[in-house]
């Protein structure tokens, strides 16, 4: 039987690794397993990447791929392709080392803090070390795009980047160094980023789908890349890096970093006069609440930072706590910073009874959480030992300079679409799309000549998936006590052949034969060849999770059939010992399986 007789069409299973394929003898192969879990190793993607043999530590977040897993990998970039050409994608690869002078002109040289890695080449040049590639890509753009008539365009590459991570963890979930397919569109006007976003998105679900998994699309805050609209890919897990935020009706899903919640107002409460109240070693909320008999929402916290050469001042309800990403994007800033007791005495505020009112202005900016003018007559700090002020109202007795919503959203609050319940949970950032506007282009001076002649602003879409990242997600969803499960579509091999008896003349003919067979239809093979025992190869077929195990053993052969069994479910079943029987009998499992 020949490959152009087959009836498996290799797309269904597998991106083609080449135009010919050959089967892979497990004593040629580098398959270092291990029988014990490392005790380094915290979620199960880790551990059992580490086991199977297809990753190894080089330094702190740093990894080298096995053959196993650089297979396995392969065929989640061959899927992105395939995804991202089917929408117009056009394949380039740019240079991991920047000039710092395009990163200086966006202003992230500074905003992008110690993670962006700086360094000066032979000639003095400061250079960068590339954690994306927004400026190397606009900067592709303004030298290439002149006219309307070349837009839309996508431009992406599947390329390596480098982000100085203070703590690296989860294996390959969150690294210093990674390969990223990285996306960017190129528009005329608002209204066609508009319409093409969905298709990007709509590649994105293809793409997870493909390779086995159903992520949540969650509203997400753009944060250090800018632009007005952006979505993440949520895996849920409880090992996730992530935490979002999820209406159990379903009609709202967001990143807890930019998620919102209903806050109650006080409804028909008359504002009362100020009161001063002694409040001896009341220096916390709870101590607060407590003493004076009212519950936290009935009081207003006091938080400050230390941001860009001015102290930020948060007042908000004493029961919610500040969301430090929603407080750098209304303040316009990614430096803030903890204030010690000396930068808060220093504007007149007494650390543990800060009250807004009476502060002094100068280098101080007020921020109010939006749950404050909604209440009334609250317990707020006096600016004085062991002193708080009831019926502390806003606007009536302080002002704001900016007035947000800067809470974190809880578990149990109310859903911002239809009023239901909020539920806090862990998940894994598959992916992430932005809606950049024209941040980098108006900053690198990108422009094109529109429809009338007149230079103007590319804007700009972006669109990004840690392809390692996806690799251990994959692994993070399909897996059980024993190993990995790969689904069909990303498995490293298709089938996985163990010879229980290889040092035989007639085990090892049949084993080629089989392979040769499976090989022709269009699967990929690895043959267990080694010198082991039964036991730990049944070991490592159950730990590296290919789809199909096909033992080929003398009680097998010595009654005309070979045992199959899918690693999935377990399902079983016996064929004749020939090898276009054995490779109908695999086709089955793996339609099974992809179905």
């Amino acid at each position: 039987m020949d490959r152009t007789s087959w009836p498996l069409p290799c797309g269904t299973f597998s991106a083609n690794l080449g135009a010919t394929m050959a089967y892979v003898r497990a004593s040629q192969y580098l398959l270092p397993t291990w029988k014990e879990d490392p005790a380094d190793a915290d979620i199960p993607s880790h551990r059992l990447m580490l086991r199977a043999g297809m990753i190894r530590p080089l330094a702190a977040g740093i990894y080298t791929y096995l053959p196993l897993a650089w297979r396995a990998l392969r065929k989640i970039e061959a899927i992105i392709r395939e995804e991202m050409d089917a929408i117009g994608g056009c394949e380039i690869h740019m240079p991991m080392v920047h000039p710092a002078e395009l990163w200086a002109k966006t202003g992230r040289l500074l905003d992008f803090g110690p993670q962006l890695v700086r360094f000066r080449d032979r000639a003095g040049r400061d250079m960068v070390l590339g954690p994306t590639h927004e400026e190397v890509v606009t900067d592709l753009a303004r030298r290439e795009i002149q006219s309307w008539r070349q837009l839309p365009l996508m431009l992406y590459q599947i390329q390596t980047k480098f982000r100085d991570e203070p703590r690296s963890r989860g294996g390959l979930v969150r690294v210093r160094e990674f390969t990223m397919k990285d996306a960017y569109s190129f528009h005329e006007s608002f209204e066609d980023l508009d319409r093409y976003y969905p298709q990007v998105y709509q590649a994105y679900l293809n793409i997870f789908r493909r390779c086995g998994l159903a992520p949540l699309p969650v509203e997400a805050d753009p944060g250090l890349m800018g632009g007005s609209g952006s979505h993440e890919f949520m895996l849920l897990n409880e090992h996730g890096e992530d935490t979002l935020v999820q209406c159990e009706r379903g009609d709202y899903a967001a990143n807890r970093e930019g998620a919102v919640a209903v806050k109650d107002a006080d409804e028909g409460e008359r504002e009362r006069p100020l009161e001063k109240v002694a409040t001896p070693n009341c220096y916390t909320i709870d101590a607060v609440a407590s003493f004076l008999g009212v519950p936290k929402r009935k009081t207003a916290k006091a938080v400050f930072y230390r941001g860009k050469g001015e102290l930020v001042f948060v007042v908000i309800r004493g029961d919610l706590e500040v969301n430090e990403t929603k407080l750098a994007r209304a303040v316009g800033t990614t430096d803030l910073a903890p204030a010690t007791e000396a930068d808060i005495a220093a504007v007149g505020a007494v650390p543990g009874y800060a009250s807004p009112i009476g502060i002094r202005g100068d280098g101080v900016k007020v921020v109010v959480d939006d749950s404050i003018p909604k209440a009334r007559n609250l317990v707020a700090g006096a600016n004085r030992e062991g002193w708080h002020l009831r019926n502390v109202n806003f606007p009536r007795d302080f002002s704001a300079d900016i007035v947000a919503d800067v809470a974190m959203a809880r578990d149990g609050d109310r859903c911002p679409r239809c009023g239901g319940t909020l539920r806090v949970k862990r998940g894994i950032e598959l992916g992430h799309i932005f809606k950049l506007g024209t941040k980098y282009s108006e900053a690198l001076g990108a422009t094109f000549l529109d429809r009338e002649g007149r230079p103007r602003p590319l804007i700009m879409g972006c669109y990004g998936i840690g392809t390692g990242r996806l690799l251990a997600a994959v692994i993070e969803r399909h897996h059980d006590d024993q190993g990995i499960i790969w689904p069909a579509s990303v498995a490293p091999f298709h089938v996985f052949v163990a010879v229980l008896n290889p040092d035989r003349p007639d085990h090892a003919t049949f084993a080629v034969r089989v392979a040769e067979c499976l090989d022709r239809a269009g699967l990929e093979v690895l043959v267990d060849d080694r010198e082991r025992t039964a036991g730990e190869k049944f070991h490592d077929a159950k730990l590296l999770g290919i789809p199909v195990l096909v033992v080929i053993g003398p009680r097998a052969l010595a009654q005309g059939e070979v045992d199959l069994e899918r690693r999935r479910d377990g399902a079983r079943r016996k064929v004749p010992a020939e090898p276009d029987a054995l490779a109908h009998g695999v086709y089955d499992l793996l339609r099974a399986e992809s179905s």
